[in-house]
């Protein structure tokens, strides 16, 4: 026992370290009560607490701002909050576009607040997270001060209570109701019409004419409508009596986990699954004490249409549902109402967005008795991404830095990456573009002899790329996981995309032949870019000792001058007087590409160049052009290349002269530092690359 009281303290000061942690004071704020009195006040302070759901989706959406761009000569709105959030949405502008469009004209009451919102597209293209990122943040949104709002309860209720239903003391209104509900017609039409003048007032000069109408809409649930028939009776109808007496209006945070506000429905089996998971159920158990099977107070408000009331509900692959759920959502989407089975209409406020992939949709489709779902909703295709950064961007997601412990080589990701863009592209089919380059043109890379009108016509004509064929990230995922799980130090390249074709041939979603003869085409497209990334890598690793360049810049450009002004050359040992070296000039014009009827131009036009910044008493440096440092690179990396001997690089250091060895570590420290490479990796590069340069594959 004195052991435990010696300890007491000590545990009670770290407790309270830890306790001045929490914030006493954000409880109390999104714990707020009132009466209902002063939410009419604050209404006219802030009369966005009377937006619907609808309205209250698209202002989450729009807090956190937007940017716009170009591209393919179309305008574009990039939302911040689908790439602020901790589950970031790359590349997908068009498709959300469309979807804020959707919830901006339903916010405007413009027809779409009477539809399904639904995501369609193949498996993996990121529809379940577009409804993840949109419900999270609708619970963030929902905390801060422009998100707040509120709903109410019953306190002090005269009558009896029954437990597990309701009871006398305080009970919270069904669905999370909205206060304004509680106003009769007449006087809830004069509430709205003074809020919209002051809804209008507070807006911006230029957006006045599209600020949207605040309006509330339906009866409050049955219980509510109950008890708010039963206290007017005992208040001989004095309605000011009953909300000032029993009414405390609270806020409310949106939670998936607590079931405020955002419902989840997803299909499972037959026998274990019927429509009352939507829209409640008589308590059974409670009918008895209330003597009717159709009694408000026995009846669970507990369907995901009452849970999402106020906010969402999300349908998990919507299509594969039976038939008698979909009938459901007509009258939710046309009316707003539900219709439990021998229970009144409930009126509920909410977005309904679902998702399918590809084959329900084309069920769908060819369903005739269908055709009121079909009317009722609007599709939004979500296509695999066609970007190379993008998809790179959801890879790093994943296996950045801080997220992966292990070294990961340069450009594993970046390689993998571009093997999943490469499966989503339709060859061109008359041979003028290659696939590796019409990733690279989706992308915004130059490709001599394309424009952005070329491309834009490319889009337009292969309107399938992203939606019918391809293999998702989850795919690529996988394998990367595949490999960090079996190389314990760190993966590269080509652990990656050995395993990526390796699972190919056991893919259960791969199960067609061509595909699958297409995706390893994909693949070896794709380690054949890896090829000139790694050499133009080592290249600029061997050639990256700038003294040597510049040494071989001064040589050449003297040459070049005396050859222009047709002067001689003083040789630097024997001073005997020669003429300009013409084999080292043409050796290093040769790496331009240049051919030998034009050298003449090229030397005069570099002579004139220099000549310029020498009047603008500028120093001439041997990167201030271009078209000669690359040239000057490519003749450095040649001759250290045949100095090295790059087939031998992966030989033991104790097989290689001092002076071999002290460039080959050169080599590595310079892919070490420069190019995010450790001793492993950058020895398997050098390795590969090696073995390029042995079987003459070389890049002049």
């Amino acid at each position: 026992m004195e052991n435990i009281k010696e300890t007491t303290p000590s545990s009670s000061n770290a407790l309270k370290q830890y306790a001045s942690m929490y914030n006493r004071d954000e409880f109390l704020t999104l714990n707020e009560e009132m009466s209902f009195g002063e939410y009419i006040e604050l209404l006219k302070k802030k009369p966005k607490l009377a937006r619907n759901a609808f309205q209250y989706v698209y202002d989450t959406i729009m807090s956190k701002g937007t940017e716009t761009f170009t591209r393919y000569r179309r305008k574009h709105t990039r939302y911040n909050f689908f790439s602020d959030s901790n589950y970031p949405i790359f590349g997908l502008e068009e498709t959300l576009m469309d979807l804020v469009d959707f919830i901006h004209g339903a916010a405007g009451h413009y027809g779409t607040e009477k539809r399904v919102l639904l995501l369609h597209g193949p498996v993996g293209s990121s529809k379940s997270t577009i409804c993840r990122v949109l419900k999270k943040g609708l619970e963030a949104y929902s905390r801060t001060d422009d998100g707040a709002w509120y709903t109410y309860k019953w306190v002090d209720l005269p009558f009896e209570g029954t437990d597990g239903i309701y009871n006398t003391d305080t009970c919270p209104a069904a669905m999370n109701d909205s206060p304004l509900r509680l106003l009769p017609r007449e006087m809830r039409d004069e509430v709205l019409k003074d809020i919209n003048g002051i809804h209008v007032d507070q807006a911006a000069d230029g957006e006045k004419h599209s600020v949207y109408e605040l309006i509330c809409e339906g009866e409050p649930n049955p219980r509510c409508k109950l008890f708010m028939k039963e206290l007017l009776e005992k208040y001989d109808g004095d309605w000011l009596k009953v909300v000032e007496n029993h009414i405390r209006v609270v806020r409310k945070c949106h939670s998936e986990s607590d079931r405020i506000g955002i419902g989840t429905f997803q299909p499972k089996d037959e026998k274990n699954q019927d429509s009352t998971e939507l829209t409640g159920d008589m308590n059974f158990a409670k009918i008895g004490h209330f003597g009717s099977d159709s009694d408000p107070r026995a009846f669970n408000f507990d369907g995901e249409f009452e849970v999402g009331n106020r906010g969402v509900v999300e349908f998990i692959e919507m299509l594969k549902l039976d038939n008698a759920f979909l009938y459901d959502l007509l009258g939710v989407s046309q009316e707003h109402q539900i219709k439990p089975k021998k229970f009144a209409q409930i009126v509920v406020d909410e977005l309904i967005i679902a998702h399918t992939n590809n084959p329900e949709y084309e069920k769908l489709k060819a369903n005739q008795f269908m055709e009121a779902l079909r009317d009722r909703t609007v599709k939004v295709d979500v296509p695999y991404l066609l970007r190379w950064s993008d998809e790179l961007k959801v890879l790093e997601q994943d296996y950045g830095p801080d997220k992966v412990k292990q070294h990961i080589m340069p450009h594993t990701l970046e390689i993998a990456a571009f093997f999943d863009i490469l499966t989503r592209l339709e060859d061109d089919g008359d041979g003028k573009l290659d696939l590796r380059d019409k990733a690279k043109l989706y992308d915004g890379r130059a490709i001599p002899g394309w424009t952005e009108d070329t491309v834009k016509e490319l889009r337009d004509k292969f309107t399938e790329e992203g939606m019918s064929s391809g293999v998702s990230a989850r795919y690529t995922q996988d394998k990367i996981s595949n490999c960090l799980a079996r190389h314990k130090d760190y993966i590269n390249v080509f652990h990656v995309m050995s395993e990526i074709k390796k699972g190919l041939s056991i893919s259960s979603l791969i199960t067609n032949v061509e595909d699958r003869k297409r995706y390893e085409y994909c693949a070896e497209l794709a380690i054949k870019e890896l090829d000139e990334i790694l050499k133009n890598e080592v290249q600029r690793a061997l050639v990256a000792d700038e003294k040597a360049i510049e040494r071989l810049c001064n040589k050449y450009v003297d040459n070049v001058i005396a050859y222009v002004n047709a002067e001689k050359m003083v040789h630097p040992i024997t001073e005997e007087l020669m003429d300009p070296d013409e084999r080292l000039m043409r050796s290093i014009e040769e790496k331009n590409g240049i051919p030998e009827q034009g050298c003449d131009d090229f030397r005069r036009s570099l002579a004139a160049f220099i000549g310029t910044l020498v009047h603008r008493g500028k120093k001439f440096a041997w990167d201030s052009n271009e078209e000669l440092k690359r040239a000057l690179e490519a003749k450095v990396f040649e001759d250290v290349k045949d100095t090295v001997k790059l087939a031998s690089l992966t030989k033991e250091a104790a097989d290689l002269d001092p002076e071999l060895q002290e460039k080959i570590d050169a080599i590595k420290t310079r892919l070490i530092k420069q190019y995010g490479y450790n001793s492993q990796s950058a020895t398997d590069v050098l390795d590969y690359v090696s073995s390029i340069f042995a079987r003459g594959d070389t890049s002049e």
